[in-house]
């Protein structure tokens, strides 16, 4: 392995090598010329932005703010609708209030994350 490598090695440095004084003699700036000018560049046109990238000032969520004595509580709604409620204890956790589908009665939750919950036991220690 190390004597294929080694070869290998040495056929590309006599390579580039051969190729550099081929390069080098073949070259008209090598006697003495000036090397060709670079071609005139342009800079190119600005790209405008994809439509609809703007959000849509109905579509985003209005936020309430209400503090009191003992706690202070968030409300978010879209276009009038109720999406969440995010209620903070002068002392404790925050946790979040949505509205279940009829909108009637809420369920407390303890965060917005909606991801996937992998267990995370510990099996072996070493």
């Amino acid at each position: 392995m190390r004597h294929a490598l080694a070869v290998a090695l040495f056929t590309a440095a006599g390579l580039m090598l051969a190729q550099g004084a081929a390069f080098a003699q073949g070259a008209p700036w090598a006697q003495g010329a000036t090397p060709p000018k670079p071609p005139v560049l342009e800079p190119l046109p600005e790209i405008p932005p994809p439509p609809g990238v703007a959000g849509d000032p109905d579509l985003e969520p209005q936020i309430t703010i209400k503090r009191k004595e003992a706690e202070t509580v968030e409300e978010a709604r879209v276009n009038g609708q109720l999406i969440w409620i995010k209620v903070t204890p002068r002392h404790g956790k925050s946790y979040y209030l949505i509205p279940d589908a009829g909108g009637v009665r809420y369920v407390r939750r303890d965060s917005l994350d909606y991801g996937l919950k992998v267990p995370l036991w510990l099996l072996f220690e070493f």
